[in-house]
């Protein structure tokens, strides 16, 4: 089962999930995770297919909204596009170790006060960066988002694919699906869905759906679990 809980900390949210007997589908929504389970720390995402999670271990996890994570955790976004990582590979050993050693007491509580710590000390990612994940989830076309950003087109793909793992156009496209699947989850019919999140027509979405959860829209909102930014408070609803 999975569920959020509430820290005071910005740009990330905190989330569990214990063993059920179903596999939870992990579907792209542009975010990264810092994550503990089974005894091991490791950095998740951002995704640009699904994949599933195991469904008997339990996860404690940090995801950060689009954009937070370069900053804090010190590696580019593009470095961790599609991967999971040891967070050893990420952050100094003797970092890794403290932290290991606070989480095996409390996970919760030693993820949040690690991400509290690296905030305090970096700060919060680029306004200009946080700008264009907001105007991209909002749906405004990359051009104007660049124009806005005052950003030519090559500048803000650089900037893109460093604090969120891809260019501005990937990124539009995972964050308007997760549009999607809110809407859709909430029981608006699938033509309206399209319709309200800009897809040319319901199969378009459906394509969509397919090329980056791997299967239908309704086999995924029929499954018994599915994990995206909507669960994460970025987005407008959860499943599970």
């Amino acid at each position: 089962m999975y569920r959020e809980l509430t820290i005071d900390l910005p740009g990330c949210v905190l989330w569990t999930r214990t063993p059920e007997p179903a596999v939870a589908r992990v579907v792209p929504d542009g975010c990264i995770d810092l994550i503990w389970s089974d005894g091991g720390l490791f950095v998740a995402g951002p995704d640009t297919v699904a994949h599933d999670a195991r469904p008997e271990l339990t996860y404690v996890g940090v995801r950060f909204h689009p954009g937070w994570a370069p900053v804090l955790l010190g590696v580019p976004a593009a470095e961790l596009r599609d991967a999971r990582v040891p967070l050893d590979d990420v952050w100094p050993a003797a970092e890794v170790r403290r932290l290991a050693a606070a989480v095996e007491v409390g996970p919760a509580r030693g993820l949040t006060e690690a991400v509290r710590a690296r905030l305090e000390r970096t700060g919060p990612p680029d306004p200009l960066v946080r700008g264009v994940a907001r105007a991209l989830r909002a749906g405004q076309p990359v051009g104007d988002v660049a124009a806005r950003a005052g950003l030519s087109a090559r500048q803000l793909q650089r900037r893109s694919v460093a604090a969120f793992g891809y260019g501005p156009k990937t990124l539009a496209r995972v964050l308007r699906f997760d549009r999607a699947l809110a809407l859709a989850h909430s029981g608006l019919p699938y033509a309206r869905v399209a319709t309200e999140t800009g897809y040319a027509d319901q199969a378009h979405l459906a394509r969509e759906v397919r090329a980056l959860a791997g299967v239908p829209l309704r086999e995924l909102l029929a499954g018994t679990g599915w994990v995206s930014a909507t669960q994460a408070g970025t987005g407008q609803a959860s499943a599970a």
